[in-house]
C-alpha cells in the first residue's frame, strides 16, 4: 500500500523524523497497524512505516525500499542492546532497552527491570506486532538473564497490564541503580514502574545531598528520596498525593538499610502542601518534579503560569545558598520556556536562582536530532540565594525586559 503526500515533508522525513501527521497526506490510511510506503509529491518513495489512527497517521521504520519485518527489527533491536552495554552504570539492572523513536523503533518501548522486561506501546495499532516483538526480544532477553515480561497496553482510559511471556513477575521488584536499592510495582506503577529517565538525576541528588535537609515534592515512589538518603541527608520529607507511591517509598528506604528517622513521608496535594508550610520552614534542597502540565500544545500558556508558581513557591523555602531541582517531563515545553518560567518564578519569590547545571534523560533514552520533540525532560539545578528588593521602579524595570525577551 502506498501513500501520497500533500505536503513538501519528503526532506524532513529522510532526515529521519519519525511521524507523518495525518494532515500531511493526501489519503491517510483508513486501516492501523499495516506496513505502508510514503511517497513524495512526485511520486518517489520516501519512507516506509506502520499505519495509525490519530494525528500520527505513520510511524516511520526506514527510509530505505526495504520491509518492514521482523528482520529489521531484529537488526534495531541489535543496534540497541549494544548501545546499552556500553553505556550504563555499575551495579545497574533497571534501565530502558529500547527507547521508542530514538532507537529508530518508533512506538515500541522496552524497560528492563532485573529478571523482568516491561513491553509498551504507544498505540493500541501496534498491539497486532506483539507475537512478532516477542519473538524478536525473546533471545536478546534471555541472553541479559530476563525470565519474564509483562505488556503495557493502552486502553479508553489509561494502560492495562498482561502477563505475555516467560515468569510473572511478582507483585513488587526490587532493582539496582548504581547500587542504590529501588522498589517497584510492574503491575500498577506509572509508566513501567519506575521514572528510568530521571537516573542522572538521582545521581546528582545522591552526591550533594550531605548534611542537607531535602524535600521532594511529587515525590511518587521515592527514588530521589533514597537517593538523598544514601547521600547523608539529615531529614529526607517525601510528598505525593497517592499513598500507594509512598509506602513504596517507604519500603525503598528500608532496603537500603536508613535510617526511618531520618524519612517523613507525607500523603498531599503539592499546592496545599506548600500553602500550609510556615515562611521559616527551610530547606537546603528542594526537589520539584511535577507530572506533564502541558499534554498538548494548547495547554502551554497555562502549563507556564503553572511552572511559575511552582517554582515560586518552592524557592520561598530554600535556604540561601541551598538548591533546587526543577524538571519538566512535558515535550511541548522547550528548554528556553522552561528556564523563563524559572526566571518568572525566582523573581515573584524575590530570590536570586542561578542554573549551575542542566540535563536531561538518561543515555539510555536516546534522542534524534531531526526529532526535538522527543527530547522532553529537561532538569535544571540551580543555586538559590536572596534576591534584590521588589520596588516599583524594579518592576517597571522586569515587565520591560519581558516585553523584550518576547518581542
Amino acid at each position: 500500500m502506498a501513500l501520497k503526500l500533500r505536503v513538501p515533508l519528503e526532506r524532513v522525513l529522510r532526515s529521519g523524523h519519525p511521524w507523518v501527521y495525518r494532515k500531511a497526506l493526501r489519503d491517510p490510511p483508513a486501516t492501523a497497524g499495516r506496513v505502508v510506503a510514503v511517497h513524495g509529491r512526485n511520486g518517489r518513495f520516501v519512507c516506509r512505516g506502520i499505519s495509525d489512527e490519530g494525528p500520527i497517521a505513520i510511524r516511520v521504520f526506514t527510509t530505505h525500499d526495504e520491509p518492514v519485518d521482523a528482520s529489521l527489527f531484529a537488526e534495531r533491536l541489535s543496534e540497541a542492546s549494544a548501545l546499552r552495554r556500553r553505556i550504563l552504570p555499575p551495579e545497574t539492572n533497571a534501565y530502558r532497552l529500547v527507547h521508542g523513536e530514538g532507537d529508530r523503533l518508533p512506538g515500541f518501548v522496552v524497560d528492563i527491570y532485573a529478571a523482568y522486561a516491561v513491553l509498551s506501546f504507544d498505540s493500541p495499532a501496534l498491539q497486532s506486532w506483539l507475537p512478532m516483538w516477542l519473538e524478536v526480544l525473546t533471545p536478546e532477553l534471555r541472553q541479559i538473564g530476563v525470565r519474564g515480561g509483562v505488556a503495557r497496553v493502552p486502553k479508553q482510559e489509561g494502560f492495562g497490564v498482561q502477563h505475555v511471556w516467560g515468569e510473572r513477575p511478582p507483585e513488587l521488584v526490587t532493582v539496582l541503580e548504581r547500587g542504590m536499592k529501588l522498589v517497584a510495582s510492574l503491575w500498577h506503577g506509572q509508566k513501567t514502574g519506575l521514572f528510568l529517565d530521571h537516573r542522572e538525576s538521582r545521581w546528582r541528588v545522591r552526591q550533594v545531598s550531605d548534611g542537607s535537609r531535602v524535600l521532594n515534592l511529587y515525590g511518587y515512589t521515592g527514588g530521589f528520596s533514597v537517593a538523598a538518603g544514601l547521600g547523608n541527608a539529615t531529614e529526607v520529607v517525601t510528598v505525593d498525593a497517592a499513598r500507594p507511591a509512598l509506602e513504596l517509598a517507604e519500603k525503598s528506604w528500608d532496603a537500603n538499610a536508613l535510617d526511618r528517622s531520618r524519612h517523613r513521608v507525607v500523603a498531599s496535594d503539592v499546592p496545599r502542601f506548600m500553602n500550609a508550610l510556615r515562611g521559616d520552614d527551610q530547606f537546603d534542597i528542594v526537589i520539584a518534579d511535577p507530572p506533564s502540565f502541558a499534554p498538548s500544545q494548547r495547554a502551554v500558556p497555562k502549563a507556564t503560569r503553572a511552572y511559575q508558581k511552582l517554582h515560586q513557591s518552592c524557592l520561598r523555602h530554600v535556604r540561601e545558598g541551598g538548591l533546587y531541582l526543577a524538571a519538566s517531563c512535558s515535550s511541548h515545553i522547550t528548554q528556553d520556556a522552561f528556564e523563563a518560567s524559572l526566571r518568572e518564578g525566582a523573581y515573584a519569590a524575590r530570590r536570586s536562582a542561578d542554573i549551575i547545571e542542566s540535563w536531561g534523560a538518561a543515555p539510555d533514552h536516546p534522542t534524534l536530532r531531526s526529532f526535538p520533540e522527543g527530547d522532553y525532560l529537561k532538569v535544571c539545578l540551580l543555586r538559590v540565594g536572596r534576591g534584590a528588593p521588589r520596588t516599583p521602579q524594579s518592576r517597571t524595570r522586569h515587565r520591560g525586559s519581558r516585553r523584550a525577551r518576547e518581542a
